[in-house]
């Protein structure tokens, strides 16, 4: 058995596991989200891996959620109308 890091929780691991093996051994639900792709494992420098990455003793591994990346090339909401809004008063001197 090999101790591999997740989320800052130690899990024990078969030797030759992988990273989704390690996250399942932490938490089955995490795990799901990795294989439908809302989340995504990344090493302990935050770089994404695959999940079929093996696993060394002391790996650190933390999952984030999966960013859509055409979700953020969509432009920005309109500004609000400005000319609703009252302009401020400033008080007497």
């Amino acid at each position: 058995m090999v101790r591999v890091f997740v989320n800052a929780s130690g899990v024990e691991v078969p030797a030759g596991s992988t990273a989704l093996d390690a996250v399942r051994a932490w938490n089955d639900d995490a795990a799901r989200e990795v294989v439908a792709g809302t989340r995504v494992i990344t090493d302990s420098r935050g770089l994404p891996i695959d999940g079929g990455t093996p696993m060394p003793a002391g790996s650190i591994l933390r999952l984030v959620a999966k960013r859509d990346r055409d979700a953020a090339a969509e432009p920005a909401a309109e500004p609000a109308d400005e000319s609703a809004v009252e302009p401020a008063v400033e008080p007497d001197a």
